[in-house]
């Protein structure tokens, strides 16, 4: 399919330098060479890599949790009661359905990872795409190739490869722009009492909500905690009830003996 593409593309080029008398000016980039040296690139691929991995751990952590619950109410369920398997059950499906949309917001088509990929790539991918853009209007390019995308080459020569002169454009567009940045910063000026006070009263501000939100937090988990161990008393008392059963059944069964 890609060589189908890329013959019936050439033919194209031919047929438009057969018809205009003129030949096409055409030239490639390799993306990978040019992202692999930007430094913003790899600074964000890494910061995106470190999220991924701290999103995977976190769904792994509860994936294992589901399966210990499983577990668990396997090896109870002939001592738990009717309401204690439903409520053990209920637990496991709760878990499963959060399992889900923790799934679908990190990874999901416009999940957190999809977001901060675009938030951290794009712009540097833009640059690259604008100084594409500049070279190939200054050296009057007809077709400029992606090498590393999915339109084959059947064979290039190095000679038209212009990834080298991108990048210099990359890199002379930053320090022109960190140029402009170190004009326009201005020496910060000396905050007066006022401004301090309102600064205060900001910071206050924002650690009573913090505070609240932890207090909150711990709030929900004490019950959550609670809930457990009211449900553990259960079994406790279900399984002791048990034992003491067959310990008189045992007993009975002795004296008869």
């Amino acid at each position: 399919m890609k060589k189908t593409i890329l013959l019936i593309f050439l033919s194209l080029c031919i047929g438009t330098a057969s018809y205009a008398q003129k030949p096409q000016r055409v030239a490639y980039i390799d993306m990978e060479y040019i992202l692999e040296n930007v430094p913003e690139y790899l600074e964000a691929q890494n910061t995106l890599d470190a999220k991924v991995a701290k999103w995977r751990a976190e769904l792994d952590k509860l994936a294992r949790y589901i399966e210990v619950l499983k577990t668990d109410l396997a090896n109870e369920k002939a001592i738990l009661t009717k309401d204690l398997i439903e409520e053990k059950e209920e637990e496991i499906t709760l878990k499963q359905q959060e399992l889900r949309r923790l799934e679908s917001l990190y990874f999901g088509p416009n999940g957190d990872m999809y977001l901060l990929r675009k938030q951290l790539v794009k712009p540097i991918q833009d640059q690259v795409y604008n100084a594409v853009q500049s070279i190939a209007a200054i050296r009057k390019y007809d077709f400029v190739f992606d090498k590393s995308s999915e339109l084959v080459m059947l064979y290039s020569n190095k000679k038209y490869d212009i990834s080298d002169l991108i990048l210099n454009r990359i890199n002379r567009n930053r320090k022109v722009d960190e140029l402009k940045k170190k004009k326009s910063t201005k020496p910060k000026k000396e905050l007066t009492e006022k401004q301090k006070q309102a600064q205060a009263k900001k910071a206050a501000l924002a650690a009573k909500k913090l505070a609240d939100k932890e207090a909150k937090k711990k709030k929900i988990e004490d019950a959550r905690k609670a809930k457990l161990a009211e449900r553990e008393r259960k079994r406790k008392l279900l399984r002791d009830k048990k034992a003491a059963i067959k310990k008189k059944n045992d007993s009975i069964k002795n004296n008869k003996n």
